[in-house]
């Protein structure tokens, strides 16, 4: 579990998070009906490039692309391909880069032109409920704090909370400990520290919150066939509370 100590190194971490958010925001206004999911995935891997930045999933664990791109039942690790986004998709984009030996890591869900009113209600539960997260992502709460502020957001609005899949550390490496699920108690877990780095990601299901994973060996869908929704964002600990490095600023 990495621990950052110094304003340098917080600054390093949150370079990194800052491509991957400019990447998301330049996704955004490319996310149409029309457009491949392969597309979006050449263009968020262009744009990191010129940052002077590696994508951090391509060649990960045998992933072949840079973005994950997760449409309607998908609900994290879609593969990009030849397949066009259509009018009423939802899209999760999912991304990071390593830069300057730190990573960074963020996702968003996207309309895809006019969706309806319960994918549009789905999307917004799901974003909500990361800053309810995260806003519990303070020095002396406990881990168990995030979780079920996730939890009771999303149980409220009547969705789901995935279990197979959660949140996770993030520092030198991609994935570090501690992992960050989006359900559990108040006051469980371990103690939460100023200079953690923690990726928080909800990962919400309209329906049961039952998944599984296709042939490809990544796409993770919902077993009822029901919309999921995916945002995440990459925050640091510090001693005046959460710090959101994966947005613009």
């Amino acid at each position: 579990m990495l621990i950052l100590k110094l304003p340098e190194e917080i600054e390093k971490a949150r370079a990194s998070n800052y491509i991957v958010a400019e990447v998301l925001s330049k996704l955004r206004e490319k996310v149409k009906p029309g457009v491949t999911t392969r597309e979006l995935d050449k263009f968020a891997e262009e744009i990191a490039e010129k940052r002077g930045a590696k994508p951090a999933f391509k060649g990960y664990r045998g992933y072949p692309h840079s973005l994950c791109t997760s449409i309607n039942d998908q609900v994290v690790h879609g593969m990009p391909s030849a397949r066009v986004l259509k009018e009423g998709d939802i899209v999760g984009l999912d991304f990071g880069v390593c830069y300057k030996g730190f990573f960074g890591d963020a996702s968003i869900t996207l309309p895809v032109g006019d969706v309806s009113l319960e994918a549009l209600k789905l999307i917004e539960v799901t974003e909500e409920s990361l800053y309810a997260g995260i806003k519990q992502a303070n020095d002396g709460n406990r881990l168990g704090d995030i979780s079920a502020a996730v939890q009771l957001t999303v149980e409220a609005a009547g969705y789901s909370v995935v279990r197979d899949f959660v949140g996770h550390g993030i520092g030198r490496n991609l994935h570090e400990e501690p992992q960050i699920p989006n359900f559990g108690k108040k006051g469980r877990g371990i103690e939460l520290k100023s200079g953690m780095i923690l990726a928080i990601e909800p990962m919400v299901n309209q329906g049961d919150y039952k998944v599984k994973v296709l042939s490809d060996g990544w796409t993770v869908v919902t077993q009822d066939g029901k919309l999921s929704a995916h945002f995440e964002h990459s925050i640091a600990i510090t001693d005046n509370g959460p710090d959101i490095l994966s947005k613009l600023r």
